[in-house]
């Protein structure tokens, strides 16, 4: 994990799915189902799981926005 929170959400908003049906898109941009599907099956392991379950804390509490803000300003 990067040094500071800040660095990481900047990570997280630049990270984009690195295959499946959704290789290629934001993970912030996944769709919700597709979110919960795995908070249910669990996350892969490492780094991408942890980006994935913090996806995931973020559409549960609606706040997919301050990611989309990080994506047009950082």
């Amino acid at each position: 994990m990067p040094l500071n929170n800040h660095e990481y959400l900047i990570k997280l908003a630049h990270t984009k799915m690195p295959y499946g049906k959704y290789k290629g898109r934001y993970l912030i941009e996944l769709p919700e189902y597709y979110i919960v599907w795995y908070n249910n099956k669990g996350f892969p392991e490492g780094k991408l799981g942890d980006m994935l379950r913090l996806v995931y804390e973020l559409k549960l509490n609606g706040l997919e926005d301050l990611i989309r803000n990080i994506q047009r300003n950082f």
